[in-house]
């Protein structure tokens, strides 16, 4: 029976109902006469009266959970994927309910192809070995990607990383960049060894002694005139 609402849509207002024959309580009581309607792709009517368009109405859940499924996989395929990363992709889409992007999160962790203190401790790995990074800079880089501070702090315990090896790795790049600084003045050369290792994510403890080491440490004596860095 009509649902009791007060105003202009009062006239007509009552649920959309079906009673399996394919047409509906509406159908028969307002004015769809003999027509046959298609319970599948029948009209459905808002509150106010109007036709909501077929396209408007939410897809099946399997259907979205197929779609997630497929995109998810298809991401993970390319590289590492943060927990953060994933439900970003999956929200833009817009296309999917909350609800199934939770659950295809969820599932993804459950299974071992979405985990972030794995993820994150390959990409310290990495930016040590590959980039030389320091500390600093290989943080900033897992926060930008969503991982959160408990699997960073798990990642670099996981890979052993402690102040002599930044030192090491420090004075390495610094030691090796010395070597292009020919003919500088000592004050030049400390300033863009200086410059260098800080964009690579050093703190300023470990940049300074790292560029004495690379200044002041054991040179081979002159050959020919060449071959050695001079500081004035």
């Amino acid at each position: 029976m009509p649902l009791p609402v007060r105003g202009a849509q009062a006239a007509w207002l009552s649920p959309v109902v079906g009673d399996g024959s394919g047409r509906s309580a509406r159908a028969e009581q307002d004015g769809y006469g003999d027509e046959e309607a298609d319970a599948q792709t029948a009209s459905v009517f808002s509150i106010t009266g109007d036709e909501l368009d077929p396209a408007d109405a939410p897809r099946p859940l399997d259907e979205q959970r197929a779609d997630a499924e497929r995109i998810s996989m298809r991401a993970l395929s390319r590289r590492g994927v943060s927990t953060s990363e994933l439900r970003a992709m999956l929200s833009k889409q817009d296309a999917f309910d909350p609800d199934v992007i939770e659950q295809e999160i969820e599932r993804l962790t459950r299974v071992g192809l979405l985990d972030d203190v794995a993820l994150a401790t390959d990409l310290v790995d990495r930016m040590h070995s590959r980039k030389g990074l320091g500390r600093q800079a290989i943080v900033a880089d897992l926060r930008r990607r969503g991982i959160d501070q408990a699997a960073i702090d798990a990642a670099l315990d996981a890979a052993a990383d402690d102040e002599d090896d930044e030192f090491i790795r420090a004075i390495e790049l610094a030691t090796k960049r010395a070597g292009q600084m020919r003919g500088l003045d000592r004050a030049t050369a400390e300033r863009r060894l200086s410059g260098f290792l800080m964009r690579k994510g050093y703190n300023g403890g470990v940049v300074r002694i790292a560029v004495e080491r690379a200044l002041d440490g054991p040179r081979r004596p002159p050959t020919g005139g060449r071959g050695t860095v001079r500081f004035e």
